[in-house]
Order: structure tokens, then C-alpha cells, then sequence
């Protein structure tokens, strides 16, 4: 059974792949931290309690870990308000109160704490910033042993990137811009890293076919609360959302579902350029999803979600 723990930034799409790690079969989660970054830590900590409630279909063991690092370059505002009206949402306010614990520890401590009692290798999946890990690496490094794979979607290889703000030059991705030193921490270390970068779900828009398909299975109640957050969301044509934490997530449970190449990658930590990770023949090794079965991908997400 394959052992997993969660850090995300709170945000729609990590809200939906925590409600999919709750809900998928033959796994193990040992915990779940949420940072202060594309959503507000106190409604994402809040959701997560909320969600453990309603969706722990396992009866894992869950505490949901506060993080309290902060950000080198925060995300806008406008992106992160969407959190607030997620935690808001009727379907997980029923019941009145919230049974579920934050954790005792901060999110990198409690990271460092699961991972050095598991007893098998860890899958992590990480749907948002790596400061937690990187300083978790930092606090103790005996831990990089424990991890059997690091999936992240952070940054793209194909210099284009999603941050539009006066200090950089617009080759970033945000997960990457909002700590890059952190990413730098991560590639020095020896871990197996699988990333999910900008490029890797073209197949995989958050589209009005997509939405109307939740809303013709809104009688499962996961997948109504799918399709309620993504209702919060609103792209426009410039601006294409797609699902790429969801897939990050999906992939970690069903490697089958993508297509991948190895890379070698570095990344700038420093000026216009900082958190622009790029191909570097003198960089690390990583494994970069390239493509998404979009078939295989929405069977496996109804199947849990169902």
C-alpha cells in the first residue's frame, strides 16, 4: 500500500486533490500541511478540517499541519480569495462544528515527524511552494532517505511562466517564484523528483464541457463539491486555466495516466529570472510530465470522486 503525504497551498485545485487523496483506494495518508501561498492559510487549514470530516473515507488518521513559512514573492490577493469562499461553502458546514485537529506541529515539523515514522518509503506530493520541504531537508537530512518520490507541480522547461509582477520577467512559474531558493534546496538534494510544470496538461482545461460534466453527477457528493469550487474560478481566453495540481496528484496514484521524459534542470534564484527553472545539461535529473491521458485521467477522477 502505497504511503503518501500532502502539502499544498489551498487553493481550488489542492482543495480537489486533497478531496481525491481522502477518497482513493490502497493508499496510506499520513498527513496533510497547508502553506500561506495561492490560498490563505486560515480558510485552507479550516477546508481541510472540514473535508477530513465529510470525505475520510480510509478513517486515516489526520491532523491538518498550519505552515509557518512565508514567501519570498506572495501570490496576488485576487487568486487567493478564492479559499474564503470555498471554506464557506454549504455542503461542508452541515454539520455545525469541525471534529478534525489542526496538527501539534508546524507543517515542515510534522512533515519531518511522518516521515520519519513510516515505515515504508513516502510518496510525497506537493501542490504548492517547497519551502516546507526544503526546510524540513534543512532541519534534518536524514529524512531524504524516507522519500521515495517527490511529485510537484511547480515551474515549466519551456520558458513561459504564469507571473505577471514588476520584479520579473515573466519566465517563472508562481510555485517557483514564491520561494526560489527553496526549489534550488530541493534539486540539491538527491530526491527522485517527478514535476508537473505549466506545459504538462494542455489536455486538461478547466473548460465549460468539464464543468457541465460535475454538474450532471452533482447527486455524488464529492463531485458536487468539485463542481461548486471550480465555480469560484473564472479564466479568461488570455488566461487558460488548466488542471495541473489535480494532475500532479492523479499521477502519483496512477503513473499510467501520463507520459514523462527525464530532464536535467536548474533554477535562477536571484534578479528578474528568480524562480525560472530551465534545461541545463549541468542541472539535476528530473522526470517531466509531458502529456496527460485526458481519457484515463477523468475515469480515474470519477471513479474516486463516485
Amino acid at each position: 500500500m502505497k504511503e503518501i503525504y500532502f502539502n499544498h497551498d489551498g487553493n481550488i485545485d489542492d482543495l480537489v486533490s486533497y478531496l481525491l487523496l481522502l477518497q482513493a483506494p490502497d493508499i496510506h495518508l499520513l498527513g496533510v500541511g497547508a502553506i500561506d501561498a495561492d490560498g490563505y492559510i486560515d480558510p485552507s487549514v479550516e477546508a481541510c478540517r472540514k473535508m477530513t470530516d465529510r470525505f475520510n473515507l480510509r478513517h486515516d488518521k489526520l491532523a491538518v499541519a498550519r505552515s509557518n513559512s512565508r514567501a519570498i514573492n506572495q501570490f496576488p490577493h485576487e487568486w487567493r480569495m478564492a479559499t474564503y469562499s470555498f471554506n464557506y461553502l454549504p455542503l461542508l458546514n452541515e454539520s455545525g462544528h469541525i471534529d478534525t485537529k489542526e496538527a501539534a506541529l508546524p507543517a515542515h515539523e510534522d512533515m519531518i515527524a511522518k516521515l520519519k515514522a513510516a515505515k515504508t518509503p513516502v510518496t510525497l506530493v506537493m501542490t504548492g511552494p517547497l519551502t516546507d520541504l526544503a526546510r524540513a531537508l534543512d532541519e534534518d537530512p536524514t529524512i531524504e532517505a524516507k522519500i521515495d518520490r517527490l511529485y510537484w507541480m511547480g515551474a515549466s522547461l519551456d520558458g513561459h511562466g504564469n507571473v505577471d509582477m514588476v520584479n520579473a520577467d515573466g519566465t517563472q512559474e508562481w510555485n517557483a517564484f514564491w520561494d526560489p531558493e527553496s526549489v534550488a534546496r530541493v534539486f540539491a538534494s538527491n530526491l527522485k523528483i517527478q514535476m508537473v510544470g505549466l506545459e504538462s496538461t494542455e489536455e486538461l482545461p478547466l473548460s465549460p464541457e468539464l464543468r457541465q460534466h460535475w454538474a450532471a453527477l452533482r447527486q455524488y457528493p464529492a463531485i458536487d463539491l468539485v463542481g461548486q469550487g471550480y465555480a469560484l474560478i473564472v479564466s479568461v481566453p488570455t488566461a487558460q486555466l488548466y488542471l495541473w495540481d489535480v494532475l500532479t496528484t492523479v499521477s502519483a496514484l496512477y503513473p499510467e495516466v501520463v507520459e514523462t521524459r527525464t530532464a536535467k534542470a536548474s533554477v535562477i534564484t536571484t534578479g528578474l529570472a528568480a524562480g525560472k527553472v530551465y534545461e541545463d545539461e549541468a542541472g539535476r535529473p528530473i522526470t517531466l510530465v509531458t502529456k496527460a491521458n485526458n481519457v484515463l485521467f477523468y475515469e480515474k477522477v470519477d471513479h474516486i470522486l463516485k
